[in-house]
């Protein structure tokens, strides 16, 4: 017997347990290419601000990082030390005491981190909720389609093949499907998640800088 003759022997409630899992597996590819965009544009985009986040650092001048941290939008380090950068701007603008903002800053800082992070995860959630019910979902459509096949040997009275082909066959389409939808979403969800530390560890380290950098330097500096 084909795939082709083994599906069409599947009920109307394989059927809809095997469209369920269709359209989780076309949603978690889509969660799955779109997130892998995002954080690869982010990536992209942090390694092109780091020198200038750097020469910053060394000794460059603060308007200077201002105006190119517009360019870099996409960049999670750049939202974080833009958050900062332009909050201890502001207080300077407005004639304040720059060092007396540190803790202002540094709040921003923090916030701007935990903004960013819940961006970054997005989507992760539906991810993790596919990858751990999809093989439950499909092992319901394998206990479903064990039913039917005795159910069709109580209503002939025989076991042949032609009797229990609908419901062997919607227990291991179910069985098959649910697996193969699950593996991909767990293996991004994964993937995804380290990435995320990764960024927080950028982000973290990029904040301790900007306060470094602002509130130890010397004032002719600004």
């Amino acid at each position: 017997m084909t795939f082709t003759e083994l599906l069409g022997h599947v009920g109307l409630f394989g059927g809809a347990v095997m469209c369920c899992l269709g359209l989780l597996s076309v949603f978690s590819v889509g969660m799955i290419v779109d997130k892998h965009f995002r954080f690869h544009s982010a990536s992209r985009e942090t390694q092109i601000f780091k020198p200038v986040f750097g020469k910053f650092l060394r000794g460059g001048e603060l308007h200077q990082l201002i105006h190119a941290l517009p360019l870099h939008q996409k960049s999670h380090v750049a939202q974080v030390v833009s958050a900062g950068i332009l909050e201890y701007d502001g207080v300077r603008q407005k004639g304040g005491d720059p060092v007396a903002s540190l803790e202002l800053v540094t709040s921003t800082l923090r916030d701007s981190m935990s903004e960013t992070l819940i961006q970054l995860k997005q989507g992760l959630g539906f991810l993790a909720t596919i990858g751990s019910t999809a093989p439950f979902i499909g092992l319901f459509g394998t206990v479903v389609g064990i039913i039917n096949a005795f159910r069709n040997i109580a209503a002939t009275g025989s076991g042949g093949m032609s009797v229990v082909s609908g419901g062997i066959a919607e227990a291991l389409v179910s069985t098959a499907l649910g697996i193969f939808v699950a593996i991909p979403a767990v293996v991004a969800f994964n993937h995804f998640t380290g990435k995320i530390e990764t960024f927080h560890v950028e982000m973290n380290r990029a904040s301790t800088q900007v306060v470094n950098c602002l509130f130890k330097i010397p004032e002719t500096r600004l």
